[in-house]
């Protein structure tokens, strides 16, 4: 539906030239396209997922056409999003997950900040799940998650971007007062739906997210167990998913996480140690050297 993208960004670049104002413009634009694109198409299930790619694309190329703030713009998509999908009757989780990774990776390809899309993008999820009587915390484990898998793959820049964009996805979910657990586990699920397997790689870059998740919850001043045990919670879901071995996902989420608690203090050692290790979630969950076999 290239016509679609090219509607929504001449709208937008319309309404930014327009106004200047960016969250509004877009939340009002998104939520406008996705009710006109999905009325009368009887099944909203794969025509919403098409429809969400082709807005959020839309969104990040007009923005990026004027010189736009692509987070606020992220923000803007996101909650016009939940909007227009409760208009339409859509499965607005499944809606939130494809619009953050379009959203996510678009930034990506026009060269823009992932991070600080994530972070707004979170704000928008929380809000707009708020407005439209949504679970907060479901929106944002979806957001996480889709955040995390519009970085993709799980090279070395790949794991270096997934752990920023897990800062932005802790940051903005801190922001507006959602959920840091729900975060913290949607972004370690999106670390295994990307890979759809678990090399070596993938291993280190669910360590290095769950590192980074804690590490960010602690510069908000959230509860790093807490987070810590939520991500090792969702490298266990995501494991199982994708069906890979769920004990040696959890464990390089609790290693990454414990050694991230390392940088910050033998407290924080103590409080992650014993909320992140142990049985979760009915699987055993061992810490690897250097933290005791």
């Amino acid at each position: 539906m290239q016509a679609l993208v090219e509607n929504v960004k001449n709208t937008i670049v319309g309404a930014i030239k327009g106004t200047g104002e960016i969250v509004n413009a877009v939340t009002e634009t998104v939520s406008g396209s996705l009710a006109t694109a999905l009325r009368g198409t009887g099944s909203v299930g794969k025509a919403l997922t098409e429809a969400v790619s082709d807005v959020a694309s839309g969104v990040i190329q007009g923005t990026s056409q004027v010189g736009g703030d692509l987070g606020k713009a992220t923000k803007g998509a996101v909650i016009g999003m939940l909007k227009g999908t409760k208009e339409v009757g859509g499965e607005a989780l499944d809606a939130v997950g494809s619009t953050v990774q379009n959203l996510v990776k678009t930034t990506a390809d026009v060269g823009g900040d992932v991070a600080n899309a994530a972070r707004q993008a979170m704000e928008g999820a929380i809000e707009g799940a708020s407005s439209v009587g949504v679970k907060g915390v479901d929106a944002i484990a979806a957001a996480a998650s889709g955040a995390i898998q519009g970085v993709g793959g799980v090279g070395k820049a790949a794991t270096d971007t997934a752990a920023d964009v897990a800062r932005g996805l802790i940051q903005g979910a801190s922001n507006v007062g959602g959920d840091l657990g729900s975060a913290a586990r949607g972004t370690m699920l999106g670390v295994l739906r990307s890979a759809q397997e678990l090399s070596g790689q993938t291993t280190e870059t669910l360590a290095a997210t769950a590192g980074s998740v804690v590490k960010a919850t602690a510069d908000v001043g959230g509860d790093i167990a807490a987070t810590a045990k939520a991500a090792v919670e969702g490298a266990i879901q995501g494991a199982k998913e994708i069906g890979v071995d769920t004990a040696e996902a959890a464990s390089a989420a609790a290693t990454g996480a414990l050694k991230a608690a390392g940088d910050i203090g033998a407290t924080a050692v103590e409080q992650v140690q014993k909320a992140a290790t142990g049985v979760i979630a009915g699987v055993k969950v061992v810490v690897k050297a250097p933290f005791g076999k």
